[in-house]
């Protein structure tokens, strides 16, 4: 079994990397550069997980789901999706970028994930919800795991009332992705220091004669906006955030 994903801030990382250290499994980020094609054909079950985005998979996965999309044909598959809450089918929604893998999935699930959009106030990033998320994610997995070595198969979001409401919040995302793309900002605080260049995993920003520079290809993973050390970055929502979230590795 070889587990892949992609993390913006920590929270699909933090479920990921337990994953594998409880089943003895590799663990690699997509943004790494390695030959996945020769990782996955090595292995018989592949298990992915990433943050739901408006029960949508990001476009940097789908896109790497695309780029090695004959090897995921051929494997089992563990779904895993990271949330801040109910997505609906969020976790359905990556098999469905593989038509007639349904019977190849062995287990899907959703964990209940810190928020880490830092500059909504509806949202705000305490150290007592990093705590309590945490923990009961973590239960969750222990959960999953021993289902898993059971041979125990259970599909979260696959449900009616999960498609519906899945359907519902991919109309709403759809046009907020695309909206996105263009959408990221730096304030007349930003010193150029270009962390947020080499941190986007998209490769959206360059540096041009002291400015950041986007290129229309923002994912939305709100990473430079948690990493910028003077609170610069915005993405498409344009307000400097109070609290940055710095994922759940020291939890």
């Amino acid at each position: 079994m070889i587990i892949v994903y992609f993390s913006g801030t920590g929270n699909s990382k933090f479920i990921a990397k337990r994953f594998a250290r409880r089943m003895r499994a590799k663990a690699y980020s997509i943004e790494q550069n390695l030959n996945f094609g020769e990782l996955f054909s090595k292995e018989d079950t592949i298990a992915v997980c990433y943050p739901v985005y408006g029960s949508c998979v990001p476009r940097i996965m789908r896109e790497f789901v695309a780029k090695y999309k004959k090897y995921f044909n051929s494997k089992k598959l563990i779904i895993f999706c990271t949330q801040m809450m109910f997505s609906g089918d969020g976790a359905r929604a990556f098999a469905r970028l593989l038509p007639g893998c349904e019977k190849r999935v062995i287990y899907a699930e959703h964990f209940m994930m810190p928020n880490n959009i830092c500059n909504f106030f509806l949202f705000p990033i305490t150290e007592r919800e990093k705590i309590r998320k945490s923990a009961k994610a973590l239960r969750k997995l222990d959960r999953v795991c021993l289902d898993i070595r059971r041979g125990i198969v259970k599909k979260r979001g696959w449900n009616p009332f999960s498609t519906l409401l899945g359907k519902t919040q991919n109309i709403t995302f759809s046009k907020t992705e695309e909206q996105g793309r263009s959408s990221f900002r730096t304030s007349e605080s930003c010193t150029g220091c270009g962390i947020c260049v080499k941190k986007c995993p998209a490769h959206n920003l360059e540096m041009r004669n002291g400015k950041v520079i986007q290129k229309g290809n923002c994912t939305l993973c709100y990473r430079c906006v948690n990493l910028c050390p003077v609170q610069s970055c915005t993405i498409f929502i344009h307000k400097k955030p109070e609290r940055q979230y710095k994922g759940l590795e020291r939890v």
